[in-house]
């Protein structure tokens, strides 16, 4: 498919004109101001399904078309959303199995969004229909530019037609065959042995909740309805519009949905960005917030994301919804922009009279007035994307990368073991993709499927789930020259959460990494264990792995208790390349230096050359590299030699960056 939606960057906002619809006025005012916010998108239609089908079979777009319109009038692209996220009350009430049940068994009443059932037949057509309709209706309008799918798709259904559907999805999982599921959950433990598939039903609260293998598969399941959902709705969009992107909108770091398995039926990714800039230093969340920005642009091997929602003010729900500083917002925009976001969009437009959100920051606030601190920063990134806009489309690659994967953070989550509480998978992750941040250094975010041969450096914090091929993959990636950096509790069990016999780590790492861990100690909340580098002393938490040298060589090690002076990191030199282990969760000081140590070793070159301040980080885009200054205290540093501002036009050697400031360079030509 032609990358029709990286023509341009989009700045744009969820739009919803139907609550207006008595107040045309507004319409009108709307156009007019966006105009002034520099936008060339809205995104029209999510949860306005009961303003299409007000009673069943009954239909009214005639206000949709008058939208659709007016925004093509205006020179605007429309984001066309499907609107199954939300159920008119009329097919509750005669078709009250599109509702959700929960673990308890209880069935929902109507309410809320997101609250469908994922299998339902009846839903499943109705959203057909509906979505059908929208496509043959607009398919050749000017205004077009792609088709959102329903929004922030969650939750899960417990009711008898998702049991059916459940069973089902486990006999094509174990080929039909019964004993093979018993074997792989161990079921002869506790006397869990089944004799029929028939007698497998969902985790339940007051059911079964013990079985981790249980646990691993309905969230597999669950991901792959959404998945099947998904596909149900998109397959008349495909017929009547195949040359129009389609996307959804993910949700941060959310683990109900394998994005990695969902993100390969979409056209373009895209995301809702709400990070908590108040809460904690600016720079923490900056860090947070650039993970998650490359764990979608990874997706697509580097190709662009949207960033579909974010707020130029506050949100509704935080338990404290503090306002950003001035400049935030900007800065924001501009980090998405950097890590390769085609688009920076708001939820929502113009903020609500009434509802639950009627408090979320918006565009336009019911003040209803361009003169306000939030609309000039929205107008400013505006006229911003227009000066970036020739990286639209542009593909962004890195040389290092961190897996994180979705699969693993559900073993993880399962498994009873070691540490209840704390275990904090992408946290882990973050740490260490945070000491490449502060270097100006750019990482991908993969999973563990992911193609590891074009990259001089992969870090696996946490692989204690291997999938299968997994092991074959990262072995093969070192035999031929890479650098690998793996965490504790690596290599514990297969993908039904299986153990591994004869040592961990499992299978082939033992050789891989040349360790065994014998034992792994817990450590309690608040307690530290020393950790002696470099002839300096670290802390590390959580857990310890305590270890055997078994080829490779001792480069840290454990400063107490009985295992005090066994190694804590070692190195293995294996085939070309060289495999790590870290056997415990390393403060951020023991991480920064040892990642120095990976730089120099793996030859990896920063973004931009220069030694950048602690809250100050770069990122190249194609020709352009995006210098930023997540601190509310201005920041300066000299630069390795002249370049360009691509916003000035004037030549620096030097940054004096204001709080929340950036610059965008361009390196000299000849």
């Amino acid at each position: 498919m032609k990358d029709k939606y990286c023509d341009h960057l989009i700045h744009g906002a969820d739009y919803n004109p139907d609550q207006w619809i008595d107040t045309k006025e507004i319409w009108d005012e709307d156009l007019r101001l966006m105009d002034l916010a520099h936008m060339n998108s809205a995104t029209v239609g999510i949860f306005a399904w009961s303003m299409l089908e007000p009673a069943e079979g009954q239909y009214d777009f005639g206000w949709l078309d008058e939208v659709m319109d007016r925004l093509a009038a205006a020179g605007k692209k429309a984001i066309l959303a499907t609107p199954s996220g939300a159920r008119p009350v009329w097919m509750a009430k005669a078709h009250p199995e599109v509702l959700r049940v929960e673990e308890t068994g209880l069935r929902n009443e109507y309410g809320v969004r997101h609250n469908h059932c994922l299998t339902s037949p009846y839903y499943r057509e109705k959203v057909r229909q509906i979505n059908a309709l929208l496509a043959r209706r607009y398919k050749d309008h000017p205004a077009l530019l792609m088709w959102h799918i329903s929004n922030e798709y969650s939750g899960e259904c417990h009711c008898e037609l998702c049991q059916r559907a459940f069973r089902e999805w486990l006999k094509k999982e174990y080929d039909n065959d019964i004993e093979k599921l018993n074997f792989q959950w161990w079921n002869g433990f506790w006397s869990h042995k089944l004799s029929s598939f028939d007698e497998i039903s969902s985790p339940k609260f007051r059911g079964e909740n013990h079985v981790p293998a249980l646990k691993l598969a309905w969230r597999r399941f669950t991901s792959d309805q959404h998945i099947s959902f998904y596909e149900n709705e998109i397959a008349p969009l495909r017929e009547y519009t195949p040359a129009v992107p389609v996307t959804t909108n993910l949700m941060r770091l959310y683990t109900g949905i394998d994005y990695h398995k969902l993100a390969k039926k979409l056209d373009v990714v895209s995301w809702d960005n709400y990070p908590a800039w108040c809460e904690r230093p600016p720079v923490d969340t900056a860090v947070e917030t650039a993970f998650v920005h490359d764990v979608f642009r990874s997706m697509k091997d580097g190709k662009p994301f949207y960033m579909m929602e974010s707020t130029p003010a506050q949100v509704n729900w935080f338990a404290v919804n503090k306002l950003p500083d001035p400049g935030v917002h900007v800065l924001e925009a501009v980090q998405a922009i950097a890590h390769g976001a085609d688009s920076v969009q708001y939820f929502q437009w113009r903020k609500s009279r009434g509802g639950h959100e009627k408090f979320h920051g918006a565009v336009v606030d019911h003040y209803g007035k361009e003169d306000t601190r939030v609309f000039r920063e929205v107008a400013e990134v505006g006229r911003l994307m227009e000066q970036l806009d020739a990286v639209a489309g542009g593909r962004t690659k890195a040389k290092a990368a961190v897996i994180a994967d979705w699969e693993n953070s559900w073993a993880i989550d399962v498994y009873c073991g070691f540490r209840r509480d704390g275990r904090d998978y992408f946290g882990v992750c973050q740490s260490w993709y945070r000491a490449l941040w502060q270097r100006g250094v750019a990482c991908d975010v993969i999973s563990m499927d992911a193609d590891l041969s074009g990259y001089d450096l992969v870090i696996a914090p946490y692989l204690y789930m291997l999938k299968p091929g997994a092991e074959d993959a990262l072995v093969s990636y070192v035999e031929k020259g890479g650098t690998l950096v793996s965490g504790y509790l690596t290599g514990l069990v297969d993908r039904d959460d299986l153990c591994y016999l004869g040592g961990f780590p499992g299978g082939r790492l033992r050789e891989l990494f040349g360790v065994w861990v014998e034992e792994t100690d817990a450590l309690y909340d608040g307690e530290r264990m020393p950790v002696i580098y470099n002839g300096k002393t670290y802390t590390s938490r959580d857990v310890c792995d305590i270890m055997h040298l078994q080829g490779a060589a001792q480069l840290a090690a454990y400063g107490e208790r009985f295992y005090a002076g066994t190694p804590a990191l070692t190195a293995h030199a294996f085939g070309k390349g060289k495999a790590y282990y870290a056997g415990s969760r390393f403060d951020d000081a023991l991480i920064a230096d040892f990642t120095d140590t990976l730089i120099n070793e793996t030859g990896l070159t920063p973004d931009l050359d220069a030694a950048l301040p602690p809250c100050v980080t770069a990122r190249r885009r194609g020709e352009l590299i995006f210098v930023m200054n997540f601190s509310a205290a201005p920041a300066s540093l000299p630069l390795g030699h002249t370049y360009a501002d691509h916003l000035t036009g004037q030549t620096v050697s030097a940054l004096a960056l204001p709080a929340y400031g950036y610059a965008v360079l361009e390196e000299m030509k000849n």
